[in-house]
């Protein structure tokens, strides 16, 4: 494992579960408790860490960000929910998945259920494939079958991967869930960098292949919004 991803892994452990000790780490990402603890004071140099000599937690800097994205997403979440009729969530990617962290209901009740907290697996829910499209560590091995929709060979991920640059969102239907549709959009920050989702979900028999069509523009518009406000 080269530096550079041994200092991406560290973090992003310390920001799935904190605090934690260098021990911990160390046995994570196969180090040293000496390199990991001079990576740890190279995080808390920048702000991203904090660490008091025993154990780190999330910085200063990465508790901001994601406080500023979750209130900036506010509202274009609302106008994609009222354009829509969906659920609207703010999603970011974890060790775990994509991960929602705020949440805004639809006007329909059927297919209303709190994700907030909750992380799914990249390969089969529409805002994972978003990150894997536009990331560089697309999984290779075996993938997890969760219904008989869900997409478990590397290269027919592939190909759909291909499908979302090119139209610029993410669908799922019954991939994750039996009878469950989904439709996520990018945010972008001002480098171009994807570090957020606006994931709409809702019942198959409601987003059928024309429908998702639609509401992925008006995602990729709000998603656009979120982005300039960053």
């Amino acid at each position: 494992m080269s530096q550079a991803d041994r200092t991406a892994h560290v973090l992003a452990l310390v920001l799935d579960r904190s605090p934690r000790g260098p021990g911990e780490l160390a046995g994570a990402v196969a180090a040293t408790e000496a390199e990991v603890t001079a990576t740890l004071e190279a995080l808390a140099r920048h702000g991203l860490v904090t660490w008091d000599g025993a154990q780190a937690a999330a910085g200063p800097r990465l508790r901001g960000a994601g406080k500023d994205l979750a209130e900036l997403a506010g509202p274009p979440m609302r106008r994609l929910a009222d354009e829509t009729g969906e659920t609207v969530n703010l999603m970011v990617r974890t060790a775990e998945g994509a991960e929602a962290v705020a949440q805004v209901e639809g006007r329909h009740v059927l297919g209303a259920s709190n994700w907030v907290g909750r992380s799914v697996p990249d390969h089969c829910s529409a805002a994972g494939k978003v990150f894997l499209a536009y990331g560089d560590d697309t999984p290779r091995g075996p993938l997890e079958r969760l219904t008989a929709r869900t997409i478990v060979h590397p290269d027919e991920l592939a190909r759909d991967l291909a499908q979302v640059r090119a139209q610029g969102f993410a669908t799922i239907v019954d991939e994750l869930e039996m009878g469950l549709a989904a439709v996520a959009a990018p945010i972008r920050d001002g480098d171009g960098t994807v570090v957020g989702a606006l994931s709409v979900a809702g019942p198959t028999a409601r987003l059928g292949p024309s429908r998702l069509a639609v509401v992925g523009r008006l995602a990729v518009e709000q998603a656009a919004e979120v982005g300039r406000e960053l």
